[in-house]
């Protein structure tokens, strides 16, 4: 039996969903929706161990004004909401100011979260625990775990939005997108058919 884990860059969804689809994502779904695509083209029944989000709690300033309060309430709630579906495992990083860009708006960074996720990938990897990984992102950073996954002899697979968004930019790294074994696209009618 193949067993796979799914690990889910939430910040790159999120990107896809509200800037490409125009859509909220039921992650419930886009993990069955990636489970059955790689059952599709196993030979042998799969398992999935469990599905990672990665993602970070908005930046509240000391003290927080009531937008920034706000704000990391929901996303706490929905972090909350997706512990409580089953095999799903949550890692939270955190989100750093970085400053202001030219026009003044602030430059906030993602910290920890594509190590939290290629820790997970290569620990699960080199364990043999799984025998498929998904991940869903576009970050070239991953792709030193993806190869050492697949030195451990562990088929990787490159779940990605549209090879160009609506800007006409990449929503991929090349390199990563040529190192997976297999590809799926988030495509409008699949977004559409996983939106909440």
């Amino acid at each position: 039996m193949a067993r796979l884990a799914i690990f889910m860059d939430g910040g790159y969804i999120d990107a896809l969903a509200e800037f490409e689809f125009g859509i909220r994502v039921d992650y419930r779904r886009l993990s069955s929706a990636i489970v059955d695509e790689v059952a599709r083209k196993t030979p042998e029944p799969v398992d999935l161990l469990r599905t990672y989000y990665y993602h970070c709690l908005p930046y509240q300033s000391t003290p927080p004004s009531s937008e920034e309060m706000a704000r990391f309430s929901r996303m706490r709630a929905f972090l909350n909401a997706l512990r409580r579906l089953e095999r799903f495992t949550i890692r939270e990083g955190r989100l750093a100011f970085r400053g202001t860009d030219n026009l003044g708006h602030p430059i906030f960074q993602q910290k920890r979260t594509d190590l939290l996720l290629g820790l997970d990938f290569a620990l699960l990897s080199g364990k043999r625990q799984i025998t498929h990984a998904a991940i869903v992102t576009g970050d070239s950073d991953l792709l030193p775990a993806m190869e050492a996954a697949q030195q451990e002899g562990i088929a990787t697979w490159l779940v990605h939005g549209p090879r160009v968004d609506s800007k006409g930019d990449s929503t991929y790294a090349e390199e990563l997108w040529e190192a997976a074994d297999e590809r799926m696209e988030l495509t409008f009618d699949l977004m559409s058919s996983i939106a909440r």
